[in-house]
């Protein structure tokens, strides 16, 4: 359990001092899974034999003195909408419940190529929509520092694998906050890179001008490990940017003298729960004390920035969520009197109830007539956000903020109130919205319960990030924390 427990740079070291064997490490977190998964339910599919041949293979490298890369025989996991060739993806959903894609994801490709050891697919909202891994059509995901309450969403099975030690890291989705928020709800570490430096190819899009795939880590130093691993152009992606390759590893440096911080005062305002903030300007003073200056700063549009969200994250969910019909692949009804009724019975017998509430929304908000005051004004919105946050990256290095509003809250709270539960991601949304990185890191606890800290950075300015992070992170011992299952 104490091995489980580590970093994956950790255990790394182990398996190079040939302290330990990747076969005995992807057994323990194997072990694990099976002996405690059925509390925590963060695993939708697990891969034993597959894994354990993958580790026997690293051990035979390590045997022979091959050079591996950072992440080779490490036990990992994937959110359950990242293409797995030969294993199952589906988005939670009973729509893909039975979907074996036939191709890798790009990130899921580079990882193999690390030799990293692919253990299992997480649970997950369905589709990727919710903030609470209560919308999956399969199973509910608790938070392992307290199982009455939500691991947070969608990438909760990820975060909860994480955090209960099943995993070294895992891979997320983030469409509004969903690495962030759970990373925050779970005590981890969570990044969202910037849009187009991370691969969305084999990524089952949700909304696809918001979606990237980013890690969850117990630290930061893993957090630019597995960046290392899954960044960089993909010709497979239309929106993947070119540029020069990134060692993220020389931005684990703790040093902030001179940093100049934005507080962004929107985040700090109304349902930003008192010990939240008390905890995050607790670290910014910390930083100030290391050497960094800060001050207030407006963000004036972010009030706007939830319903704009909906609206485009709706719009682009109704277009992408229509090729999943019943024709091609994935669940069929069973009976039928014509193609419509085929295309109505499929897609309301397989799509759950938010899913079906965000394709009325979005296909609302596209429809003729509407198209302009919504659809088109969400836009218009959209950049007017993405400019104030261009305008206070002219004067900031970083953007600081709480990165939910609360600790987690209780299974069950809000199901009933969709629209409080997409508060939970007020804090979130404008990063996406804005396509710049953003990470969230442990800045303390509330009653038990992890408080993430949110850093914002300008548009590929990862290093950046990781450098405040690792800041944080060397001047306090909260990562090191691990909750008692």
């Amino acid at each position: 359990m104490d091995l489980l427990q580590r970093t994956a740079h950790e255990v790394r070291d182990l398996m190079r001092k040939k302290e330990i064997s990747s076969k005995e490490l992807t057994e323990a977190a194997l072990d694990r899974i099976e002996k405690i998964d059925g509390q925590i339910e963060a695993f939708l599919h697990t891969s034993r034999e597959r894994a354990l041949t993958w580790a026997q293979e690293v051990d035979k490298r390590l045997q022979e003195g091959q050079e591996l890369s950072d992440l080779a025989g490490i036990p990992m996991a994937l959110k359950d909408n990242i293409c797995t060739e030969g294993i199952p993806t589906t988005c939670a959903s009973k729509i893909l419940g039975n979907f074996v894609p036939p191709y890798n994801a790009t990130v899921t490709e580079k990882l193999y190529q690390g030799k990293a050891i692919l253990v299992g697919k997480t649970n997950m909202d369905e589709f990727a929509m919710g903030s609470s891994t209560e919308n999956s059509a399969f199973r509910k995901t608790k938070n392992p520092w307290d199982e009455q309450r939500v691991p947070g969403g969608s990438s909760g099975g990820s975060a909860a694998a994480v955090a209960s030690s099943e995993v070294f890291y895992a891979l997320g989705s983030d469409t509004g906050g969903s690495i962030r928020q759970p990373a925050s709800f779970c005590g981890l570490v969570g990044l969202k890179p910037t849009y187009g430096l991370v691969s969305r190819y084999g990524l089952i899009a949700y909304a696809s001008s918001l979606d990237q795939i980013g890690p969850l880590t117990k630290d930061v130093e893993d957090c630019a490990l597995v960046l290392n691993a899954i960044a960089g152009h993909d010709p497979m992606d239309s929106t993947s940017a070119e540029g020069k390759e990134v060692d993220y590893r020389k931005a684990l440096i703790s040093d902030v003298k001179g940093l100049k911080i934005g507080i962004a005062k929107e985040y700090f305002g109304e349902g930003i729960d008192e010990a939240v903030k008390r905890n995050v300007y607790a670290a910014i003073e910390q930083l100030k004390s290391l050497g960094a200056d800060y001050e207030e700063v407006s963000l004036p549009h972010t009030e706007y920035a939830l319903p704009t969200y909906y609206i485009l994250a709706s719009s682009e969910c109704s277009s992408n969520l229509a090729r999943f019909d019943g024709i091609r692949y994935g669940y069929r009804t069973e009976s039928y009197d014509n193609l419509t009724d085929l295309f109505v019975k499929t897609r309301s017998e397989g799509f759950g109830e938010e899913v079906k509430r965000r394709i009325m929304l979005g296909t609302y908000a596209l429809s003729s007539g509407y198209y302009d005051a919504y659809y088109k004004k969400a836009l218009q919105v959209r950049t007017l956000i993405k400019q104030d946050f261009d305008k206070a990256f002219e004067k900031f290095d970083v953007l600081i903020a709480p990165t939910t509003p609360t600790p987690a809250f209780r299974l069950g709270e809000k199901t009933d109130d969709p629209l409080q539960m997409y508060m939970s991601d007020v804090c979130t949304v404008p990063i996406n919205i804005a396509g710049i990185p953003a990470i969230s890191v442990p800045c303390g606890f509330v009653e038990g319960l992890p408080v993430g800290l949110q850093i914002m950075g300008k548009h590929f300015a990862e290093s950046t990030l990781l450098r405040v992070a690792y800041t944080v992170e060397q001047n306090n011992a909260y990562h090191k924390e691990r909750p008692a299952l």
